[in-house]
């Protein structure tokens, strides 16, 4: 098969040379980069698009929230302690700086293009100066029942700035006293309450489009107010005008001082949680009708630098985009994906245990549906055999109780129900803790996991006696016991029986009981530092078979790849001659490609309508890949510092046959395959759009997955147009 053709027009420019290393927050910015380009992909709905930027600009703001605070922090403070690619802090800010503002800049004219693409559908985001008089008389109500007391406040340096949340937005305004004996000029703001709607649904004004759809028309919620601004100034003319958005640096802060030694990680999380909201002000978005007096102002109280003060000349807020993706439009949407239930499940008349009992199970979610799990947990919150159920949460959902009001359930049936659940888990602190409550109160065992870690292994035991002797019956997983992300992300979840697995699992739940680090595992391996040994070992192996002679191949598909340790064996392997092939959606440190340093190894990102989720790890055992004598593991740990040395997670091997084809033949196949949503990173740092070669069959494997989302069965079909050596 002819390599595929690489599109690099549209790619990042090139940095100088490639290094040993990739910066890991550059590679996190190309990665958003790739989302981005997805607004552009005119193969996706219009409504699609406009997510994909929504999704860009939320992946920015988290961003800035979170890494840029500490960048900045390291490079006021002079720190001269270089990066592993060799930048300054200084360096790398001035990097980052450069790289955010164009591609705020590529937002804002992605935007344009798309508003204008939205309009010519009948979705219109009008301006109230272009408003009719029926229309303007209908807002002004409106804006009464949803502003009705707005409370200006006037600024100088004197005086305080009232607290502005994160992600808030506030009018500013310079206006001139019309009256005698006041000021002649004053300063003022309008904090914009952040419960009210961004957008502001018009009536139907009876249009219809030439699809025959009722056209659509919103107002943003900072322009009505805007608009009404006169109101609120009595005795002052308005004389500019100008809305601004403010973000904070949103890290928890849970360094430990002194005489917090003998307070509870909830209470610390707790107490950290109150000191969040009035976290530094980190960047500060404008319209390019701010007057200067005011920006200056405003820099200079907030403590924003100026490097980091944007005019968004359209749009600000781009990740609320994602509010004008209206329901009623399927036409401009995805078409609508339901996730089959598993087949192995229907065949034992929705007998979890026995199906799982009968052979191992492999679900691929979001092709195969999230009910499953909900549904093996209430059968054991309802069967008189099940006496014990143990499961750990990191994220879950808001609305969908589901795992939640499984573990209340079973609770109530008196039985022995403990949830370990880490309230550490970024921006779900809150919600996790209110879980925790609940679930207390109603009879669960709650545990908060350890000070210094987090617990992020996907892990389920329940206990069921039968015939006089207690089975373990395990789920294992990618992803979080989260029934909505379930559906867009895709993970994997493994339901096991296997005596081996089980004694694993129950060693694992004992040590977070007694906040103990999991150790004496035979099966699994677990972090801290066991994945990695793991995984090192494996590669040592493939080194060895590649120097006797033997095929010795690597395959691993991950979220992020940026634990040097892992780099450079991977590296050593490359120039053993091992053949290493790369899955990496996101941040990837290491560099491809390079003679004499990683020739060998080839790094693809696959972005499309699913989130790339799952973690797979292959090693060919002198055999090379793929083959039936591999050895195949799936774990909830990426190759990160943070997942390897600071969190509690767990890697499991693959033992059975149909399973290990499933993963491996199928799915690791396809997504190598993959020429339709994929991109290749290049020895120079860029992101280069993978395409079909000439006369090579086009190949989209979610398209693949979501036409066959039962796995058992199909790999000989895949394979047999698969080539024999895997290209993109």
């Amino acid at each position: 098969m002819r390599p595929a053709v690489m599109n690099v027009d549209a790619a990042p420019s090139p940095k100088s040379k490639p290094q040993r290393y990739m910066n890991r927050e550059l590679s996190w910015l190309d990665f958003n980069g790739r989302v981005l380009q997805e607004a552009e992909n005119m193969k996706h709905p219009l409504l699609e698009r406009l997510r994909f930027l929504s999704i860009s600009g939320s992946n920015l703001d988290e961003f800035y929230m979170i890494r840029l605070g500490e960048i900045h922090e390291h490079a006021l403070e002079g720190d001269d302690e270089r990066t592993p690619d060799g930048m300054a802090p200084s360096e790398l800010l001035e990097k980052v700086s450069a790289t955010v503002t164009a591609m705020l800049e590529r937002q804002q004219s992605l935007w344009v293009r798309l508003r204008d693409e939205l309009a010519a559908a009948g979705i219109r985001v009008e301006e109230c100066d272009a408003l009719g008089a029926a229309d303007l008389a209908w807002l002004e109500t409106r804006f009464t029942e949803l502003f009705p007391e707005p409370k200006p406040i006037a600024v100088d340096n004197e005086h305080d700035l009232p607290f502005i949340p994160n992600k808030g937005f506030v009018l500013g305004v310079e206006c001139q006293s019309v009256g005698a004996g006041a000021p002649e000029r004053m300063q003022a703001i309008l904090p914009i309450p952040q419960d009210l709607p961004r957008f502001v649904a018009l009536p139907d004004n009876g249009r219809k489009t030439a699809t025959g759809h009722a056209e659509t028309r919103f107002i943003r919620i900072e322009d009505a107010v805007s608009h009404f601004a006169d109101r609120y100034f009595p005795g002052f003319k308005i004389l500019s005008r100008g809305v601004f958005r403010l973000l904070r640096d949103s890290d928890l802060d849970l360094e430990e001082k002194a005489e917090d030694a003998l307070l509870t990680i909830k209470k610390r999380v707790e107490d950290a949680l109150k000191r969040r909201p009035e976290g530094p002000y980190i960047r500060l978005d404008m319209e390019p009708t701010v007057p200067p007096s005011l920006k200056d102002f405003m820099l200079r109280r907030l403590g924003v630098a100026p490097g980091h003060a944007f005019v968004k000349r359209e749009f600000m807020g781009i990740a609320d985009l994602s509010k004008l993706i209206v329901s009623d439009r399927a036409d401009l949407l995805f078409p609508r994906y339901e996730g089959r239930f598993p087949e192995r499940v229907r065949e034992h008349q929705g007998d979890c245990f026995a199906a799982i009992k009968a052979k191992d199970m492999l679900v691929h979610h979001p092709y195969e549906t999230f009910d499953v799990v909900l549904q093996f947990l209430r059968q054991a919150a309802t069967d008189p055999a099940v006496d014990v159920i143990k499961w750990t949460l990191y994220r879950t959902s808001k609305t969908e109780r589901g795992v939640v009001q499984a573990l209340i359930d079973a609770a109530r049936a008196k039985k022995e129900v403990t949830a370990f659940i880490e309230i550490k888990a970024r921006f779900d602190e809150e919600l996790n803790l209110r879980l925790a409550e609940e679930m207390q109160a109603a009879g669960v065992r709650v545990e908060y996991g350890f000070d210094e870690l987090k617990t992020h292994a996907k892990l389920g035991l329940i206990g069921r006696w039968e015939g006089g002797k207690r089975v373990i019956y395990c789920h294992l997983g990618t992803g979080n016991y989260h029934p909505q992300t379930a559906k867009i992300y895709t993970d994997l979840s493994l339901f096991t029986a296997d005596e081996s697995i089980g004694r694993d699992v129950a060693k694992v739940f004992n040590a977070l009981y007694d906040r103990r680090i999991p150790a004496g595992l035979t099966t699994l391996a677990n972090s801290p530092h066991g994945i990695r040994a793991r995984i090192m070992q494996h590669i040592d192996e493939e080194i060895i078979h590649a120097r006797e002679g033997r095929p010795a191949a690597v395959w691993m598909k991950m979220n992020a790849l940026v634990d040097l340790a892992v780099i450079d064996k991977l590296y050593e392997a490359s120039n053993a001659g091992v053949e290493v092939k790369l899955i990496v959606r996101g941040m990837c440190s290491l560099v491809p490609g390079v003679k004499g340093q990683s020739e060998n190894i080839t790094v693809k990102s696959v972005i499309g309508r699913f989130l790339e989720h799952s973690r797979i790890y292959c090693f060919g055992d002198g055999h090379g890949l793929p083959s039936d004598k591999a050895c195949v593991y799936f774990s909830s740990a990426d190759m990160m510092q943070r997942n390897l040395d600071r969190r509690v997670e767990v890697m499991a091997p693959i033992l059975n046959e149909t399973v290990h084809d499933q993963v491996l033949e199928q799915i690791m196949v396809a997504m190598l395959k993959d020429n339709e949503q994929s991109w290749m990173l290049t020895p120079d740092g860029r992101s280069a759009r993978i395409s079909p070669a000439p006369g090579e069959e086009p190949f989209n494997a979610h398209h693949y997955f979501m036409s066959n989302p039962s796995l058992s069965g199909r790999g000989a079909a895949l394979k047999s147009s698969a080539p024999p050596e895997l290209h993109w």
